[in-house]
C-alpha cells in the first residue's frame, strides 16, 4: 500500500444500497460525490444543510454529465436548485438519531422531548411542518442532530390516522373506486373512498400522503 494520507471510511446505508465515504475534517461531515446522491440526504453546500429532494442525471453534449438537483433547505425551508458536475465532490452531513416525543406547540415553536433524559427542545415550524401532518402529540419520533442543532424528523412509511370531518359514508360502495375529501386528527386533508366515516382510523402513506386502508 502506498504511504500518505491514511483514509478513515464509514459505511452508509441509503435507499439505494451501501456506499463508501471518506471521514472528513471538518466535524459532522463526510466527504463523498455525487454518485452517491439519493433522495433524503442532507449535504452540506456552502455552509447550509440542504436536503434532496428531487434528482436527476442529464448527459451533456460537451463537458460530460450533469446532476441537477432541487434541495431544500431544512432550516429555512426554502428551496433551491443546483447542477453539480458528475463525479463532483459532495459533503454529506453525519446525523444522530434520537428518540423524542412530541408533547405539544406552544403557539411558537414545537415542543419535543428526549426519552431518556426527558430534556426538552423546542423545534421550529421549517422542521416540523411536513412532518406535523404525520404526527400527533405524545408520539415518538427519531429527531436527526447535526452536532447540537436538531435539523431534521424521521418518521415511518406509514402511520394511523383518524378521521375528523367527511361526507357521510356510502354504505356498501366499495368497489367503484369513488373518492371524496377527508380530514385526519393531525389537519391533513387526503382522498379516501365513499364508505368511511368520521372516527374511521386508517393508514396513511407518509411519503405520498394518501390513503392506504382502513383500520379495523
Amino acid at each position: 500500500m502506498a504511504t500518505g494520507t491514511r483514509k478513515n471510511w464509514l459505511t452508509l446505508k441509503t435507499a439505494g444500497g451501501k456506499f463508501n465515504v471518506t471521514i472528513g475534517k471538518a466535524e459532522g461531515l463526510h466527504l463523498a460525490s455525487t454518485a452517491d446522491i439519493r433522495n433524503g440526504l442532507i449535504i452540506n453546500l456552502n455552509g447550509d444543510l440542504l436536503r434532496v429532494i428531487e434528482f436527476q442525471h442529464v448527459k451533456m453534449a460537451r463537458g460530460g454529465a450533469r446532476i441537477r438537483t432541487k434541495l431544500k433547505n431544512v432550516r429555512t425551508g426554502q428551496v433551491v436548485e443546483n447542477t453539480f458536475r458528475s463525479g463532483e465532490k459532495i459533503e454529506i452531513a453525519r446525523l444522530e438519531a434520537v428518540e423524542m416525543q412530541y408533547l405539544y406547540f406552544d403557539g411558537n415553536n414545537y415542543i419535543f422531548m428526549n426519552t431518556e433524559t426527558f430534556e426538552q427542545i423546542a423545534l421550529t415550524p421549517p422542521i416540523f411542518k411536513e412532518p406535523s401532518q404525520f404526527i400527533k402529540e405524545n408520539d415518538v419520533v427519531k429527531v436527526l442532530f447535526y452536532g447540537k442543532e436538531a435539523v431534521d424528523i424521521e418518521i415511518p412509511p406509514h402511520v394511523n390516522l383518524e378521521i375528523v370531518e367527511t361526507e357521510p359514508g356510502i354504505k356498501g360502495d366499495t368497489v367503484t373506486g369513488a373518492t371524496k375529501s377527508a380530514v385526519l386528527e393531525t389537519g391533513l386533508t387526503i382522498q379516501v373512498p365513499l364508505f368511511l366515516n368520521v372516527g374511521d382510523a386508517v393508514r396513511i402513506d407518509t411519503r405520498s400522503a394518501s390513503y392506504v386502508e382502513r383500520i379495523k
